[in-house]
């Protein structure tokens, strides 16, 4: 989960999300036990987004936070938007605060 405090950007709430996910994984063995030699064309990432407004995600922005692999990125309706404070000094644009989930697979081709 990635969320954006201040705001309102569902693309750094969307990027906090999937670093979290990759952050708490780890892809030992592939090289070793499954021979992978290069992780960019043997390995493919695909990542759904669920979040407020898919329609706003940057989908090359989302990419640059996958070090690795054929890169794919999917948003779908839902995260979450809820009631937050309202401070225009740290960039807000409403009171609401982004919420975004993310579900990375990885997959070798």
């Amino acid at each position: 989960m990635g969320v954006d405090f201040h705001g309102q950007d569902v693309n750094r709430a969307a990027e906090r999300a999937v670093l979290d996910a990759i952050s708490r994984s780890c892809l030992c063995g592939l090289q070793e036990i499954l021979g992978i030699e290069n992780f960019n064309e043997q390995v493919a990432v695909n990542v759904i987004l669920s979040v407020s407004r898919p329609e706003a995600i940057d989908e090359e922005r989302i990419k640059k936070c996958l070090p690795i692999g054929k890169k794919k990125v999917t948003a779908v309706k839902g995260g979450l938007q809820v009631p937050g404070l309202y401070i225009p000094e740290f960039g807000d644009k409403d009171k609401s605060i982004e919420a975004v989930l993310a579900c990375v697979e990885v997959e070798i081709i």
